[in-house]
């Protein structure tokens, strides 16, 4: 399994972030591309328009935000497999925007990224 962390864009850029990937769908509020120093921008794996604006950061969805992100996600297996392949054999940071640095959709993205993937 490639080593994964997750990290907000806002924190700098560290020797040893590895691939930088930013999982937000929409760009970050005052992050310049050569500030965010991206490896690629996976905005296909986040969390749908509709269901970031539902979920809204509010911590008593969030047991509900991750079962819905996760039926997402089982839709794009396609992009999931492209994203297991950029990091193989690599370490990776995923990148995300959100204030609350526990509760986000980047943890949830990295736990379905470090299981094997599904061979249904």
């Amino acid at each position: 399994m490639p080593a994964i962390e997750v990290k907000r864009i806002y924190d700098a850029p560290a020797r040893g972030d590895g691939l930088r990937i930013l999982v937000d769908r929409i760009w970050p509020r005052g992050i310049s591309k050569e500030k965010a120093a991206l490896d690629f921008w996976a905005k296909d794996v986040a969390p749908s328009t509709a269901l970031r604006q539902w979920f809204h950061h509010d911590p008593s969805r969030w047991s509900e935000f991750k079962t819905r992100y996760l039926a997402e996600l089982a839709t794009h297996e396609a992009e999931l497999a492209d994203l297991r392949a950029r990091i193989a054999g690599h370490k990776a940071t995923l990148l995300y925007a959100a204030a609350n640095i526990t509760q986000n959709h980047a943890h949830v993205l990295k736990d379905v990224l470090s299981r094997p993937a599904s061979r249904d």
